[in-house]
């Protein structure tokens, strides 16, 4: 069943919008959903048909929608892709980067060529489409306001991950970028650069490939809300961003993951810890205060 928009169906009316990846998975989500909510979607991504399926799943619910042949990390089609989206649409209000590449790989079997590929789409990517969109997005005299970017990031370098060192240290790139240009473009151009950082979202290429069915995971077991989140739970947060419920927010990255970055497992069950905590707590209070232990 799909789930009801707490927001207006006219939040984004009149807005258009670019999405890197915005053909499949979390991506394509927040295509539907700006769509749906009054936003013009024009989506870039590598494979062809991939982007027609897309874009003819979103022009059947009503959504103006064109796709884009591209590849982030080539600047000429970046450029062109930009400059495409303005021609047909007329302007461009919200770039989102969601473009992304994962894989699992233990630091020692990881060759550089495929570190740097992680690197190149995720991180340079980002930047490269943020620079083409610039003149597009920011503020041009009193009667266009700056526009949104939105990057699409993890929380895997929160702390660390396991066989996740190519993506760790590209997330934590894009994290980094996003708030640079928080505070440069958001001072001089008017706009505004947040990230949305995604937990483990079910049915997505992503978790497919970190979390195999093979693996046979019990990651909900860790969660705090016990659960895998949902691509419209994204999708939901970058609506929010994208309306004017969220234009006095600025730099900042929305972790979006059910909690779990904070979570460790439980080393202690909480029956074990009502169980204990009474003799720990008299055996404690029955040891030696203040006295030397040392024979010195």
């Amino acid at each position: 069943m799909e789930m009801e928009s707490p927001f207006k169906s006219d939040v984004l009316k009149g807005k258009v919008a670019l999405l890197t990846g915005g053909g499949s998975g979390i991506g394509f989500e927040i295509s539907t959903q700006f769509g749906k909510h009054g936003a013009s979607v024009a989506i870039m991504g590598r494979r062809r048909n991939v982007l027609d399926d897309a874009v003819s799943a979103l022009t059947s619910r009503g959504i103006p929608a064109i796709g884009f042949e591209g590849d982030v990390r080539n600047l000429e089609d970046a450029k062109r892709v930009v400059e495409a989206t303005v021609k047909h649409f007329g302007k461009l209000d919200i770039l989102v980067n969601a473009a992304a590449g994962n894989f699992l790989s233990a630091a020692e079997n990881l060759s550089p060529k495929g570190f740097k590929t992680v690197m190149d789409i995720d991180s340079v990517g980002t930047f490269t489409m943020c620079h083409e969109a610039l003149k597009y997005l920011k503020k041009d005299g009193p009667g266009k306001a700056g526009g949104l970017i939105l990057n699409i990031s993890a929380t895997l370098h929160y702390t660390a991950s396991w066989y996740q060192i190519h993506v760790s240290a590209a997330k934590a790139a894009i994290d980094a970028m996003t708030r640079n240009l928080a505070l440069e473009w958001g001072t001089d151009f008017d706009i505004r650069v947040n990230g949305i950082a995604p937990g483990p979202i079910g049915d997505t290429a992503g978790l497919s490939k970190l979390l195999p069915d093979e693996i046979g995971n019990k990651i909900s077991d860790y969660m705090p809300l016990y659960k895998l989140g949902e691509k419209w739970d994204i999708a939901m947060a970058a609506v929010y961003l994208a309306s004017d419920a969220g234009k006095y927010v600025n730099g900042s990255i929305l972790p979006v993951d059910g909690g779990l970055w904070l979570s460790r497992p439980r080393h202690l069950a909480k029956d074990e810890v009502k169980q204990n905590s009474r003799s720990i707590e008299k055996r404690s209070r029955a040891a030696p205060v203040g006295l030397p232990m040392s024979k010195l």
